[in-house]
């Protein structure tokens, strides 16, 4: 036997060394086609990669009658990754294979990212990537003919690249080294001097309008295409990159926060009512259009809420996705505009003691808990989110079947039931002595919606499933109404829903980058079950940021010189959004407050003890 595969290994060898010789033959015989293959190839490996998110080649050619400009930037754009890649690997086929690889791989990315949740790829949407695991339980990945048909395509051309072997003059190692020196610089300043890209984007008619909202973005996207797309706000992000503002000083921050106190501020009689954030995962209120009727009764449970306490419209940073926006805001009572309206605000933060507003309510006395029914890697959080304060944390994983819920978990769709998230909630309350703050990130509302009596409806699952929610916080205030505990409950959705890109009721709206404000106002209630008094809530729409605030206020906490300054910017700008369409202008000192606070040595009025923020410096 062992002299059986010795002989078909050699023969295997044998065959291996004939047709590389035959390859060598080739790089004379045929060298000219070689080189047209290698000088063609740009062009081909981009009109491959849009053809692919455009789907059909009809549409791809549309684009190139109409946009032909951006189309030839994205061909030099390629040939410059190209030169790199012969500069580095000096065979032709292998760079040909490394970039066939890149481009097809960024490419279906696109295609899976927003057939799931309507919006584009852009590369800071990389930083997920650790985060694959979590990500393709709620990612629509569906591998069409179509897809497999353009991927042997570029496979065949690489295939004949290396049948080729194609082979280009010999330069030595510094030549090389200077033309991948040179694609490499030319790369980054693409990327972080205006002054060398914005004359490029302009001659090539780049679309480079500023993109304050998700809507805004895909149709940038729609003007610039893939490539050039990916290319364009990487410089837009850059440019918009988090510094220290220039102001930024331990004297302007004490002249922002230099506000009278009311210093007989301590609760109501000393009572603490337990504190309760609900942040709902994908909750909205669809009736805010009137165009698609809907029905009341998916609704009844929150309307009863709102009937029984207080509603009104609380004004989100994001739309569809990027959840730890919303929950950054209502976690620190800052705006992410502050930080330039990161996608995923948690990662810029300094890695040390961090003053969420959960510190207040340790400093008040209370027990803090978070939780939230996911993994607890996903985006950080468990790592991240130990700094913010929280005596307790529970998530749950059902991938590696790990929970540290202490009531039975059950799931509603793809996700856990809220039904099981309030229960453990009720369970926290009544377990724990001391007052209760608790904030919980939910997820049973969180795509994919492809599940349910008709698969293809994705809206009226949606709604089935938002329904449930509602009865499920009917049953919760039920439960905490009979509970001989005073407790506060605010309740929002984080965002409007992740809905297919090209079929989605929002295509059905008509819904453009000018009239989107809508989709970024969350209709919340606030509920207590000891007749709380609400004559502080605002009327008007507010921005996520100010509800730490107005609870706060509610249950008559006591005010440091920071929370001052925060209600008196609540008055005067109480909606402070990138995304939402109020034109407010940039707030230098909202700004510089937001950077002190999560960035900088936080010389604001802070909750935390002085010694404990020094030791968290150090160890930074």
């Amino acid at each position: 036997m062992t002299e059986i595969i010795k002989t078909k290994f050699k023969s295997f060898l044998d065959r291996v060394e004939t047709y590389n010789q035959k390859r060598e033959e080739n790089s004379e015989k045929h060298r000219n086609i070689g080189y047209i293959l290698l000088f063609l190839f740009p062009i081909f490996i981009c009109c491959m990669a849009e053809i692919n998110q455009f789907k059909q080649v009809g549409a791809f050619l549309e684009f190139a009658v109409e946009r032909p400009s951006v189309l030839i930037f994205n061909f030099l754009a390629a040939g410059v990754a190209f030169i790199l890649m012969l500069s580095i690997f000096r065979k032709g086929w292998i760079a040909v294979a490394v970039q066939s690889l890149i481009y097809m791989a960024l490419s279906i990315t696109e295609l899976f990212k927003f057939n799931t949740n309507g919006n584009h790829l852009i590369l800071s949407d990389m930083k997920l990537f650790k985060s694959v695991k979590s990500l393709k339980s709620f990612a629509y990945i569906k591998i069409t003919p179509r897809l497999i048909i353009y991927c042997l395509i570029v496979l065949a051309f690489a295939l004949v690249v290396f049948h080729l072997n194609p082979k280009l003059s010999k330069h030595k190692p510094i030549k090389r080294f200077i033309t991948a020196a040179t694609c490499i610089s030319f790369c980054m300043c693409m990327v972080v001097m205006p002054g060398v890209y914005m004359p490029i984007y302009s001659f090539f008619k780049v679309d480079t309008t500023s993109a304050d909202n998700a809507i805004l973005l895909n149709e940038k996207f729609d003007n610039n295409s893939f490539l050039a797309f990916l290319v364009e706000t990487a410089s837009e992000s850059y440019e918009n990159r988090l510094v220290e503002p220039v102001n930024y000083s331990e004297e302007y921050v004490d002249k922002i926060t230099d506000v009278p106190l009311e210093n007989n501020r301590y609760f109501n009689n000393g009572e603490k009512p337990n504190v309760i954030v609900v942040m709902s995962e994908s909750y909205a209120d669809f009736r805010a259009f009137d165009q698609l009727d809907i029905d009341d009764s998916y609704y009844a449970g929150f309307d009863k809420a709102c009937s029984e306490g207080v509603s009104g419209t609380a004004i989100t940073p994001t739309y569809a996705s990027y959840t730890v926006r919303s929950e950054f805001e209502l976690l620190f009572g800052l705006p992410v505009r502050g930080l330039n309206t990161p996608n995923m605000p948690q990662r810029d933060l300094a890695e040390r003691e961090q003053p969420a507003f959960a510190q207040y309510y340790k400093s008040w006395g209370y027990k803090t808990a978070y939780v939230h029914p996911y993994i607890s890697s996903f985006y950080s959080r468990s790592r991240i989110y130990s700094e913010f304060g929280f005596d307790t944390m529970i998530f749950h994983d059902d991938i590696d079947n790990v929970t540290d819920f202490t009531v039975p978990v059950e799931h509603y769709g793809t996700y856990v039931d809220d039904k099981t998230v309030f229960n453990q909630l009720l369970e926290l309350v009544k377990t724990t002595d001391e007052p209760m703050y608790i904030h919980t990130t939910t997820m049973q509302n969180h795509q994919p919606y492809d599940q349910g009596e008709n698969p293809d409806d994705e809206f009226g699952n949606y709604l089935s499933w938002v329904k449930h929610t509602n009865e499920c916080i009917t049953e919760f205030l039920d439960e905490l109404r009979e509970l001989d505990e005073p407790t506060l409950v605010f309740f929002v959705g984080d965002h409007f829903p992740s809905l297919r890109g090209e079929t989605s009721v929002y295509n059905q709206l008509n819904i453009t980058g000018e009239n989107c404000s809508k989709l970024y106002e969350q209709t919340y209630f606030i509920w207590s079950n000891y007749g709380a008094d609400f004559s502080c809530v605002p009327e008007e729409k507010f921005s996520f940021f100010y509800v730490p605030y107005i609870l706060a206020d509610i249950i008559k906490a006591p005010h440091d010189a920071f929370i001052e300054s925060m209600d008196d910017f609540m008055k005067k700008i109480p909606v402070y959004s990138t995304a939402y369409n109020d034109g407010t202008p940039d707030n230098e000192e909202l700004d510089i407050l937001t950077y002190d606070r999560v960035i900088g040595d936080v010389m604001s009025p802070c909750p935390i003890p002085d010694e404990v923020l020094e030791a968290s410096r150090d160890e930074e």
